[in-house]
């Protein structure tokens, strides 16, 4: 049963550092001008990796009931303790993990900028012009029509 346990935590090591990949990815594409085009298909592979995460996730913690320990990180900790493999093995997905966290979290800084910065662009091209004066291109590209002005 160790032996299945410790095969579940290579497939989760492999997919976290898989979703990490997904992520640097995604990094560079948010600091690049094609971000729109490419972000649908990163999502999608992000969307699919957590699912598979989410199934490890859940092998795992029945492999660990299956050994009389608790689910999650105590039963990981005490699996741990007792197996040198399972140790080695849960010291590098905590790592990936870690680093996984950090991408993350990087990537939502560069969401936060992006948004900010087309916030900014918005307000500057919604200029505060009376009514009647309105020169500016309408939703449909052309220019609106002057009546009475």
């Amino acid at each position: 049963m160790k032996d299945a346990l410790l095969a579940t935590l290579i497939d989760e090591y492999s997919t976290v550092e898989a979703f990490a990949s997904i992520l640097t990815i995604e990094s560079k594409v948010l600091a690049s001008a094609s971000a729109l085009e490419e972000l649908p298909s990163i999502v999608e592979k992000k969307t699919e990796l957590i699912g598979v995460l989410a199934r490890l996730e859940a092998a795992r913690d029945a492999q660990l009931a299956e050994l009389g320990l608790p689910a999650g990180w105590p039963g990981m900790e005490l699996a741990a303790d007792s197996d040198a493999r399972i140790a080695a093995q849960w010291s590098l997905l905590q790592k990936a993990v870690e680093r996984a966290r950090r991408a993350n979290t990087n990537n939502g800084e560069l969401i936060r900028v992006r948004m900010d910065y087309n916030q900014r662009a918005l307000a500057a091209l919604q200029v505060h012009a009376p009514r009647k004066a309105n020169n500016f291109y309408g939703p449909d590209g052309r220019i609106p029509a002057h009546s009475g002005v």
